[in-house]
């Protein structure tokens, strides 16, 4: 992509993570500012460092897939001097390479933003399709992967099905040819030598795609996140299909550790929450945001709205709510302001109440914490 960006005649700057030159070295002066990233915590990284660098007037194009939330809170980080665009692209190396892929962008007619020529530097990259306003494009993109990629995991157990018994991969690709879902197949028929989808970023998408009822989506990212688990994270989503081929078959009740990409990482020490078949335990959650500082400090109504943040991105990504909470558990260092929690705890839960303990301690692990909530959940 940037060496189309130079062949089209721009002045193109590279900067990549783990280099020694600064990223606000790299950004001064620059008009447009691409991040092409891998995750939410990787775009707030890089463009918080990158802040200092940013000139007034400058519009950045955020073309990871971050989904809309993380497109919103960068619009808070950002001045309001720089313009946002979020543009996340469909296609991989070789339509890259062909300047052939589909720009989805949200926010080209946004403030600070020069929609026509933002517009005309993502069409050096392919077909700019308008998604509207700031935002959308990122939403758009993740509804597109929740189809694309869970299909191709469903098509992957069709052929280990199919090999079970006695079916050959090749024959029943052709018998898909003839059906809608036949160009995948095609692709699963083969799995590809070089890496154009990274099957870990396709676990990551699904991951950031998640939303209560979304059971296909979470079915498939449980699948990737094993095949990522036994080191195929940096394959091809393509596979998937030899995984599933030749993997025994994996016990209902075995663990799986998870550690949502919404949610700020864990200190490596432990999971945020771990699925055990249809049950979910989640690590007590806390008021800390990322780099480890506590996130509105002496103020519970704060902390509390935090907290339940993070457990509804956790419930999410394994589709499930609120309302799917059999056990909580609340630690307060002030059983005094219990009314401020008890004010934010029934906003987010509503319906029949859960299976409840709460409890006064004298402290949590970092200062300045005024409260800790786990959970158990029975998954849909």
């Amino acid at each position: 992509m940037a060496r189309r960006l130079r062949e089209a005649g721009h002045r193109v700057t590279v900067w990549r993570r783990g280099t020694d030159v600064p990223v606000a070295e790299a950004v001064a002066g620059a008009d447009l500012v691409i991040t092409m990233l891998r995750d939410p915590a990787a775009v707030r990284e890089v463009l918080a460092a990158a802040l200092p660098g940013l000139r007034a007037g400058a519009t950045v194009v955020e073309m990871s897939t971050v989904g809309p939330e993380a497109v919103r809170e960068l619009r808070a980080s950002l001045p309001g001097s720089v313009g946002l665009v979020d543009a996340p692209v469909l296609g991989s190396v070789g339509p890259a390479a062909d300047g052939t892929l589909t720009v989805l962008a949200g926010g080209l007619s946004g403030p600070g933003v020069d929609g026509a020529g933002c517009r005309a530097v993502l069409e050096v990259f392919g077909t700019v399709r308008e998604a509207g306003p700031l935002g959308a494009g990122a939403a758009l993109k993740l509804a597109v992967m929740s189809a694309l990629v869970p299909a191709q995991v469903l098509l992957a157990e069709t052929f280990a099905y199919g090999e079970a018994h006695g079916v050959p991969r090749g024959a029943l690709a052709d018998v898909l040819a003839a059906t809608p879902l036949g160009g995948l197949a095609e692709r699963l028929r083969t799995p590809a030598g070089q890496t154009r989808y990274a099957l870990g970023l396709a676990a990551k998408d699904l991951s950031l795609a998640a939303w209560e009822g979304a059971s296909l989506a979470t079915a498939a990212r449980r699948r990737l996140q094993e095949a990522e688990a036994a080191g195929l994270g940096d394959h091809d989503l393509t596979a998937i299909a030899a995984h599933l081929s030749a993997a025994p078959p994996v016990p209902r009740r075995r663990a799986v550790p998870l550690n949502p990409p919404a949610v700020p990482a864990t200190n490596g020490m432990y999971s945020h929450a771990v699925r055990a078949g249809d049950t979910l335990y989640v690590s007590g959650q806390v008021a800390l945001g990322e780099g480890g500082a506590v996130v509105g400090e002496g103020d519970m109504t704060a902390q509390a709205e935090h907290v339940f943040r993070s457990l509804s991105h956790i419930l999410a990504d394994q589709g499930a709510g609120f309302g799917d909470i059999t056990f909580i558990r609340t630690y307060l260092t002030d059983m005094d302001r219990r009314a401020e929690y008890g004010a934010v705890r029934r906003k987010y839960i509503t319906g029949t109440p859960p299976a409840s303990t709460t409890v006064e301690v004298p402290r949590l692990f970092v200062p300045g914490l005024l409260l800790e909530v786990d959970l158990v959940v029975a998954l849909p």
